[in-house]
């Protein structure tokens, strides 16, 4: 049974990122012919400050999950984190944080 659906659930997935694509192409090429930029000088100041501020965000709690899992299984004789779930927590923590500054440097400006 289980084997059955894996290659319906690989199809799909294909699918959905294909959709994905075209959507983002097409609201790309959308916006490119309404003539205003995608980008003035504002947003993409604001972009790279979240992005480094997301950087630095990320690399902070990559040390911290690092420092976690040595102590934690060096000294207190904890199980072993799984790399997955490490590496999901990282994207998710670098995507967030990038997000949430984003936001929070569009409402504040440029001080």
């Amino acid at each position: 049974m289980a084997s059955a659906v894996w290659p319906i659930i690989l199809v799909l997935n294909a699918v959905v990122v294909l959709l994905l694509g075209v959507f983002f192409v097409w609201k790309l090429r959308k916006e490119r012919k309404s003539g205003y930029p995608t980008q003035d000088e504002r947003t993409s100041m604001l972009n790279g400050k979240a992005a480094i501020g997301a950087f630095w965000i990320s690399y902070a709690f990559m040390i911290s999950l690092l420092l976690w899992t040595i102590f934690g299984t060096e000294i207190l004789v904890l199980p072993e984190l799984d790399v997955g779930w490490a590496i999901i927590a990282i994207m998710l923590v670098a995507s967030i944080s990038n997000a949430l500054l984003r936001w929070y440097y569009g409402k504040t400006g440029e001080t």
